[in-house]
């Protein structure tokens, strides 16, 4: 074994070989209390396709897909056709390794075809593009922010697949917002571990909450210092009037309140019901129609007085360069575990800097607090240098069940600290939640009993 200086003048190995993966179908039984429901997904369980890369020096690199329930056997099966490309090979230390991983991984003709670069293979590509970043990162020392924020423009530019982008951000381009921005790298990463980044929290919205845990979650989130709050709104509009009328009574006109209809409307109902809603000022209508709608997008914004936000469904880099082509969003919402993984939202993230679009990730699930931060605070770091009318979102579940958590201190995420993705779950909680035969989904099986020669369910 031999050693390589990285920077800050850490030292690591660089002859592991990534020996292995295993793959866990983790679900939690969140549909019990409507955590998490809107009016498109009214009872998800937060699930995870959850991955682990296995080296012969004993590293690791953890990632996952997040999904809500049924098909997150689907992922988990997805992750693994794509082993051949994993196992076998160096385990990523540089740029160029996490490079070349990211390529090949999205370059295979054949799996390829099922997207292309959408969909379930996409988000296994990134579960694996994931772990291979948390693995690099946690063997230099560094949290996945701050190591992505210690390599130089040319290495970060090299992490892009630039295909369909040059007609909207060239390389040379990109370089050069990089570049702008590395002089105060090292002030705004003091700033960012003194400070926190700015978060906004969901949790008081889930559609399936009533009016009175509507109100007390709202206040409770600006006495815990939220500046944002959102609602899930869609299903009945004299119901999103009413509710929103609550929330702004219960925190008054300081406080921005997003809504969220999770891809609900046509265009003409969009326009209509924000129209609607905006006496009670929120701040921004988040996937009012199709993710794969462009132009739509673009009528709802300049039809209605309330401004645009969507990205969470967004499939890839192309489309996320076609809505800002298109001036169709107002907020570029990325997801650490929809598109596939740091590479393309490194891409996304230069995208948004170049159109001069705040990104304010999606958040939530299982585990996508965990990954985002990383994202955003990199972003204030090394591309857009700045953090104004940019939150990440918040929601407070399961946080309990990883082993580096995130951290929330008056409405702000702390800088995590800890190497890696902090991606990496409790072995306990993998064991107890694995589907459909860990302790916790055994409990919830309906008992049989026999009758007669016949066994019957009951």
């Amino acid at each position: 074994m031999f050693f390589r200086n990285i920077p800050g003048g850490l030292r690591m190995a660089v002859n592991d070989t990534v020996t292995g993966l295993e793959v866990h179908d983790v679900r939690f039984p969140t549909s019990e209390r409507r955590d998490g429901s809107d009016a498109m997904n009214p009872d998800p369980d937060y699930s995870a396709a959850y991955v682990v890369l296995h080296t012969d020096g004993g590293s690791q690199g953890h990632g996952f897909c997040f999904t809500i329930g049924r098909g997150n056997d689907v992922m988990a099966a997805a992750i693994r056709s794509l082993a051949p490309y994993v196992t076998g090979r160096p385990a990523p230390a540089t740029a160029a390794d996490l490079a070349a991983l990211h390529h090949d991984l999205t370059h295979d003709s054949q799996l390829r075809w099922l997207g292309p670069e959408k969909g379930v293979m996409q988000m296994a590509v990134g579960a694996l593009v994931n772990a291979a970043w948390d693995l690099a990162a946690g063997r230099a020392g560094l949290p996945v922010w701050e190591f992505l924020a210690t390599l130089t423009p040319e290495e970060l530019v090299s992490l892009v697949d630039f295909r369909y982008l040059s007609d909207a951000l060239t390389p040379d381009e990109a370089l050069a917002l990089l570049r702008a921005a590395e002089p105060g790298r090292a002030a705004r990463t003091a700033r960012l571990k003194a400070e926190g980044y700015p978060a906004y929290t969901t949790s008081p919205g889930w559609l399936g909450y009533d009016d009175t845990e509507l109100v007390r979650l709202a206040k409770e989130a600006v006495a815990d210092g939220f500046g944002q709050i959102k609602l899930k709104v869609g299903a009945d509009l004299d119901d999103d009037r009413r509710r929103l009328r609550l929330a702004r009574d219960a925190v008054g006109p300081g406080i921005r309140i997003a809504v969220d209809a999770n891809q609900r409307w046509d265009v003409a109902e969009a326009v209509r019901w924000m129209t609607a809603l905006a006496p009670w000022d929120p701040y921004w209508i988040e996937e009012p129609t199709s993710p794969d709608d462009v132009l739509g997008h673009a009528a709802v914004r300049s039809g209605q007085p309330v401004k645009v936000a969507t990205g969470e469904h967004v499939a890839n880099r192309v489309v996320f360069k076609q809505l800002l082509q298109a001036g169709a969003v107002d907020f570029v919402q990325i997801d650490a575990a929809r598109v596939a993984g740091v590479n393309e939202n490194l891409a996304i993230l230069l995208l948004a800097a170049k159109y001069g679009v705040p990104v304010c990730p999606h958040a939530g699930g299982v585990g996508l607090c965990e990954l985002v931060q990383h994202l955003s605070m990199f972003d204030y770091v090394a591309v857009s240098g700045s953090w104004e009318d940019r939150v990440i979102e918040y929601v407070d579940h399961l946080h309990d069940h990883f082993i580096d958590p995130v951290v929330i201190d008056h409405g702000r995420y702390r800088a995590p600290t800890a190497p890696g993705f902090s991606a990496r779950m409790k072995p306990a909680s993998l064991a107890a939640h694995r589907y459909p035969d860990g302790p916790v989904w055994r409990a919830r099986q309906k008992p049989r009993h026999h009758q007669g020669e016949e066994e019957v369910s009951v």
